[in-house]
């Protein structure tokens, strides 16, 4: 669908005047990933394209009053930093520590998660997908505004009513202001008769000032923005199962960490326990070493309740319930950091993101409506015809000399009305200001969401490379000090302090590596997740097609109770 002129005014500073209209479509990657659901459609379904196409004709043989839209492009001179950010980061020697480069102008895959390379983490994803009410939801919404499209569509076409009837009546000649010419009679005499009336009435309203175009243009409108909800719910809930297992795998590995390291301390007790029963150590050095180990024992419970808490909401993710939980975990020591990293071009932004794509829909909506509320204000022409037989007896039905028709043409505007459309007119242009500021404000947030994911990139790989150096330095300053205690060179606080900071050290460690893989999923989630990649619509949220008996309201709502009882049995 393409929009000729532009929308009331510049979006974006002064120089947005000067933009050329762009056709609202999607992004047209090819579809290389392949689908996680069950199969779907591929493309638009061909009832949608008699929309369009219908829709289009409309444009051509009639006048539509409001305002045409255009979508509107990408805000010039945005970008997601000041001067030209630093496309590869610093590494660290360990898991997750590898140097990222941002590839400038490269596609997202339609399956991101896949860049982890983890089997565990793809399935999932794909269980969630499939399992969570959401997206069900989500195909619902779609398909109701589809259906509100295609229902508001066949307003362009004429319809008809199929009557028939039979009344039997008793009157008098007196309502005709006539008596009886017989002799036998001084009054009104009664007439009893039976009237059979079959009947075919025919009604169509011509789309003059574009009334059904704008409504159905809405509809359009509010169709694609379920759709680009859908894909918004589809991308959000890809993006938290990724983060909720790599919170996970995190919390796990913090809590092996401290559990290895009270072990250690545990030893560490057992032998000053032993030597203080020799007398060679003071029984302070032994109650400050079982101070440290209750002190690190105390850190295992949050850590525990802030994982099994992440746990829950995993399974909630997948669609299950607390007690559904399987186990399924991945390990961050094993997972795979993206080397090379894609980084959609500002321009592309807002043709890329759902919920730019969502306001932008809301827009055009908004826009459509005040062509609507025009309309609303102008004449509007009814044509009707009737044609049908009308015979006392049901015999002479359809004969020729029982035939009768009606022709008629009707104009009607409303002449005065204290300015009620009016100002439904004016509140719709109020609408289409609040919309035009809330596109602004998407756009604004999403260009923030992807500044913050690469700098989060950059300085996150600093964080984990200062941590692994952090660590090592902390272990060695406790082989250090535990060696000087032993040889009495100093006192045990400072092999306590030691022991305290390697502890850190490690937990602090470990978060800087879920960091990274984090910093992933929300620079994929923040840069639109690919879904132009992939296929997400499913047959659920097609409207139903419109065959011969769905045109024939009865045998449409007959067919529609057997279906029903059928699915009930």
């Amino acid at each position: 669908m393409e929009w000729t002129a532009q929308i009331s005014r510049p979006l974006f500073g002064p120089l947005a005047r000067d933009r050329r209209p762009i056709r609202p479509e999607s992004p047209t990657a090819p579809n290389n990933a392949s689908s996680l659901r069950r199969p779907g459609t591929s493309g638009r379904s061909k009832a949608w394209a008699a929309i369009l196409g219908l829709l289009q004709a409309a444009v051509l043989s009639g006048c539509a009053v409001g305002p045409d839209f255009v979508a509107p492009e990408a805000p010039l001179g945005a970008g997601y930093a000041v001067g030209k950010p630093a496309n590869i980061t610093q590494s660290a020697p360990i898991a997750g520590g590898g140097a990222q480069r941002l590839v400038s102008g490269r596609d997202i895959p339609g399956e991101w998660w896949r860049l982890f390379r983890s089997k565990q983490i793809s399935a999932l994803v794909a269980e969630a997908v499939t399992n969570h009410p959401n997206i069900a939801a989500a195909e619902a919404a779609l398909r109701q505004a589809r259906e509100t499209t295609e229902a508001d569509a066949a307003s362009f076409l004429p319809s008809a009513t199929l009557s028939q009837s039979v009344a039997r009546t008793q009157m008098t000649t007196a309502q005709f202001g006539g008596f009886s010419q017989s002799s036998s009679s001084s009054g009104p005499t009664a007439l009893l008769y039976t009237l059979h009336n079959s009947n075919v009435a025919v009604s169509f309203t011509p789309d003059v000032f574009g009334k059904t175009m704008r409504t159905v243009e809405s509809d359009f409108a509010a169709a694609e923005y379920q759709r680009f909800q859908l894909e918004a719910t589809y991308l959000a809930l890809a993006a938290n199962v990724v983060t909720a297992a790599i919170a996970d795998s995190s919390y796990a590995s913090q809590i092996k960490v401290t559990r290895d390291l009270i072990a250690a301390y545990q030893k560490q007790l057992d032998i000053l326990q032993k030597r203080f029963e020799l007398g060679a150590v003071s029984a302070a050095d032994v109650v400050s070493e079982k101070a440290l180990v209750a002190q690190a024992q105390a850190t295992l419970p949050p850590l525990e309740k802030a994982r099994a808490q992440t746990r829950n909401q995993l399974m909630a993710y997948l669609g299950r319930f607390p007690n559904d939980d399987k186990g399924e975990a991945i390990d961050i020591e094993h997972l795979h950091l993206p080397r090379d990293l894609p980084l959609s071009l500002p321009s592309n932004l807002v043709r890329q993101r759902p919920d730019v794509l969502s306001a932008e829909a809301q827009l055009h909506q908004a826009s459509a409506n005040v062509g609507v509320a025009t309309a609303n204000m102008l004449p509007q022409i009814t044509l009707t015809g009737s044609g049908g037989s009308q015979a006392s007896n049901f015999a002479q039905l359809f004969l020729p000399q029982t035939s009768v028709y009606n022709l008629a043409a009707q104009l009607s505007g409303q002449a005065f009305d204290a300015g009620k459309l009016f100002h439904q007119r004016e509140a719709k242009l109020a609408a289409l200001e609040q919309a035009e500021a809330q596109y602004r404000a998407t756009v604004i947030s999403a260009f923030q969401n992807v500044a913050n994911a690469l700098q989060a990139i950059k300085h996150d790989a600093e964080t984990l490379r200062a941590q692994v150096a952090a660590e090592k330095a902390a272990a060695e300053s406790l082989d250090i000090s535990q060696a000087q205690y032993l040889a009495g060179s100093t006192t045990y606080p400072t092999v306590l302090n030691a022991a305290q900071t390697l502890l850190s050290a490690r937990l602090n460690r470990v978060q800087a590596q879920a960091a990274r893989f984090s910093d992933t999923a929300a620079l994929m989630q923040a840069l639109g997740g690919g879904w132009w990649n992939r296929l997400d619509e499913t047959p659920a949220s097609l409207p139903k097609p419109t065959d011969l008996v769905s045109t024939l309201p009865i045998a449409a709502a007959i067919r529609a109770e057997a279906e029903e009882h059928s699915r009930a049995r």
